[in-house]
Formats: C-alpha cells, sequence, structure tokens
C-alpha cells in the first residue's frame, strides 16, 4: 500500500473503513453476538498485554531531564484537548447530535499516537528522542487517564444524554480486567518476552491490528442491528470533517505558539507540535468498546476515526514543509 501513503491516505484507515463497510453489509447475527463479544474480549485483552510489553517504564523515567518538554506534551493531549472538547459542547445538539458530541469529547481524552508522532518528528528533522520519550509517556499514562476523564465527564453530565452513557461497577471491572491488568502484566512480563516482541514486531503488528478490526466490526454490527446509519446524516459527517480540520489547525498553531513562547528550540517545537496533537485511533478504539455500552460505541468511535485521518494527512504534508525549509527558519503551520 505504498501508493496510498504518497497520496496521504493510510492504509490501515482503509482497513478500518472496509470493516465498517462489511458490518453494515454483513453485520453479525444476534445469534453470534455473545461469541463475537467474547472474542473481542479476548482480543482486547491481547492488545493492552502487548502494549505493556513494548513500554517499560524506564523509557518515561529515562527523558525526565527534559522534563519541561514532556509536561508540555503531555498537558496538550490531557488537559488542553479535553478542554477543548468541553468547550466544543456548545455545538451540541444544533450542529452535532449528542452521540457525535460524545464521540467529539472522547476523542479529545484519548492519548497521543506513538508511531506517527515519532514518524513526522523524525521527518521533519525535530527532537527525535523526545517525541519518543513523550508519545510512549503519553500511551503509558493513557491507560489510565482516558478511563479516568471519561468517568469525570460521565459523572459532571458531559457525556451522554439523559443517561444513556453510565460508567457502572461491571464497567469498572472490565476497564481493570480488560485494559488496566492485561497492561500491567505485559509490562511484568517484558524482562521476559520483550526481546522477543521487538524480534517479531513486524507480525506483531498484525495482532495489533487484526483486534482492532474485530472491535469496529463488533461495534458496528451491533449499531447496524441498533439502526446505527438512520441517526446520522451526510451532512453531520461533512461537519466532523470540517471541525477535525479546524481543530487540527487549531492544536497545530497552539503548540506552536506555546512552545515558541516558552522558548523551546526548533526541534522541541517540531517534537511539541506532532506529539501535542495526535490522538490514537490503536489505543481509543479498543478503550471505547470496553468504556461505551455496544449500542453507542459505532457512532462514538466515528469522529475519532475521521480526526485520526485528518490528522495524518495534515501532519504529513507539515512534516514535509518543515523538511524542505532551512533549519534556521520554520513556517507558521496554519
Amino acid at each position: 500500500m505504498g501508493w496510498l501513503k504518497k497520496i496521504g491516505i493510510d492504509g490501515f484507515v482503509l482497513s478500518i473503513l472496509l470493516a465498517v463497510v462489511v458490518a453494515s453489509v454483513f453485520p453479525a447475527s444476534e445469534a453470534f453476538a455473545p461469541s463475537l463479544d467474547k472474542i473481542v474480549a479476548i482480543a482486547i485483552g491481547l492488545l493492552f498485554f502487548l502494549y505493556g510489553a513494548r513500554l517499560h517504564p524506564r523509557e518515561a523515567l529515562d527523558g525526565l531531564a527534559h522534563w519541561r518538554l514532556h509536561l508540555l506534551i503531555l498537558s496538550f493531549t490531557f488537559v488542553v484537548f479535553p478542554l477543548v472538547g468541553v468547550a466544543m459542547r456548545a455545538l451540541s445538539p444544533w450542529l452535532l447530535s449528542a452521540p457525535l458530541y460524545t464521540g467529539v469529547l472522547y476523542l479529545t481524552l484519548v492519548p497521543s499516537t506513538v508511531q506517527s508522532s515519532i514518524a513526522f518528528t523524525s521527518i521533519a528533522r525535530g527532537n527525535v528522542a523526545g517525541a519518543i520519550v513523550s508519545a510512549s509517556a503519553s500511551n503509558l499514562l493513557g491507560v489510565f487517564l482516558t478511563p479516568l476523564l471519561v468517568v469525570v465527564m460521565v459523572a459532571v453530565g458531559l457525556m451522554g444524554v439523559d443517561g444513556d452513557i453510565q460508567i457502572t461497577g461491571s464497567a469498572v471491572v472490565d476497564i481493570v480486567v480488560q485494559l488496566l491488568l492485561p497492561f500491567i502484566l505485559g509490562m511484568l512480563a517484558r524482562p521476559l518476552i520483550g526481546g522477543w516482541v521487538k524480534k517479531n514486531a513486524a507480525w506483531l503488528k498484525y495482532v495489533d491490528r487484526i483486534s482492532i478490526l474485530l472491535v469496529v466490526y463488533s461495534a458496528f454490527s451491533e449499531g447496524v442491528r441498533e439502526g446505527i446509519w438512520g441517526k446520522v446524516a451526510v451532512w453531520q459527517i461533512v461537519v466532523l470533517v470540517v471541525l477535525s480540520v479546524l481543530l487540527v489547525l487549531f492544536m497545530l498553531w497552539l503548540t506552536r505558539w506555546s512552545a515558541q513562547r516558552l522558548g523551546f528550540s526548533r526541534a522541541d517545537m517540531i517534537a511539541i507540535q506532532f506529539c501535542g496533537t495526535k490522538k490514537s485511533l490503536a489505543s481509543g478504539l479498543p478503550m471505547a468498546a470496553v468504556l461505551f455500552s455496544a449500542g453507542t460505541v459505532g457512532l462514538i468511535v466515528l469522529p475519532l476515526m475521521i480526526f485520526h485521518q485528518i490528522q495524518l494527512m495534515m501532519c504529513s504534508w507539515l512534516a514535509g514543509r518543515y523538511a524542505r525549509e532551512p533549519v534556521a527558519d520554520a513556517p507558521s503551520p496554519a
């Protein structure tokens, strides 16, 4: 799929869209749904076990020497982004339906990406070491902070309408069993299997992707049975695309402006931009499957899926622009 990358389209995103189409045309039957739910639960557990096995806490500790950089990036990911999401409540319900706004708010709560953040920072000749530490720390903390932020948003009434989204005791248990426990076990097992995981990274990435595709297929199968496509109009998809473009532009500008005002170098500014503006589809989709009910998760993850592709296309362009310019001069992202 190299030709897709050349035109700024992520092949994995296309695979996810294909899973949505398949689920829309051939949704899992009600008889098979319970079995599929169990398969998805196992896949999510395996996914977060592998996340834990790949991320060593020492990576975050080793980066504390440049703590200002990492603190700023994490602040954008888990403080500024959620505040922007809360401010966008003004768009609901006249521009965004309640489930779609919940999805927009949810995308602002998930951690940053790892692979694309590092890749774009490298292409743009930024601080790659800083990007590695910050992106890894974001995913490490996101396993704990994203569910916590969702609980807070539900508790204060910003997620869901008339109680259609609730974090119950059983949901908390699911979060612990399906997300936190496998993640912690993965980190504990890293001394034993870390070398094997690194050696087999090429094919293990397909385990990640298949797990995520199962989550998408299961979520949208349930959504189709609940009449998901009757709840969203084409114009609302267009609105989500426009909002995603504006959100990426705003965050690129804000991260750049903040980095310059705080006296960071050009290399650090690039790392702050590419790590502080990303939102992870790979982490966000399986988390949503655990955090939200099957009947609502399809619409909730739709904004994240759209935002993810938009951020890849826009940041790919920006990274190329940075790569071509003299190091002494950097253009505005907007």
